[in-house]
C-alpha cells in the first residue's frame, strides 16, 4: 500500500540568487515537500519511528536553505539527496518557490520542482 505525507508552505528567509544583492538582502521562499511512503505499521502501532517525522523534514529544509547557492535548483537537489539518504524506502518531491524575484516584472514567484517519485 502506498501512503503520502506532505509538509507544505514552509516559509523561510534565505540568500539565494545569482545577483550579489540577493546574497546581501535575501528574500522570502516557500517550500513544499511531498512524500510517498508506506506507514501501515506506524498507523497500526501509533509509532512515529515507523513513519516520516515532519519535524525531521522541516529541519532538513531549514538547514539546506541556510546554505547560500546561486541556484534554487542546487538547493532543491541537496534537500532531495538528504531526504532520500534518511528515508531510503520513500520517494520525494520538493518544490521551492522564490517569492517576488528580482526579474524586472510583476511576478509573484518562480519555482523549481524535483521529483524522485516513480
Amino acid at each position: 500500500m502506498k501512503h503520502s505525507i506532505s509538509v507544505e508552505d514552509i516559509k523561510l528567509y534565505a540568500y539565494h540568487g545569482c545577483l550579489e544583492e540577493e546574497g546581501l538582502i535575501g528574500g522570502q521562499y516557500s517550500i513544499d515537500v511531498f512524500i510517498e511512503t508506506e506507514f501501515t505499521e506506524a498507523a497500526e502501532k501509533d509509532d512515529l519511528s515507523q513513519t516520516i517525522d515532519y519535524v525531521w523534514v522541516n529541519q532538513i529544509v531549514k538547514e539546506e536553505m541556510a546554505i547560500r547557492s546561486k541556484l534554487i535548483e542546487t538547493v532543491g537537489q541537496r534537500i532531495i539527496n538528504r531526504l532520500k539518504n534518511g528515508a531510503e524506502h520513500s520517494e520525494f518531491k520538493v518544490v521551492i518557490k522564490k517569492m517576488r524575484p528580482p526579474i524586472n516584472g510583476d511576478v509573484a514567484f518562480v519555482s523549481i520542482g524535483i521529483d524522485s517519485r516513480k
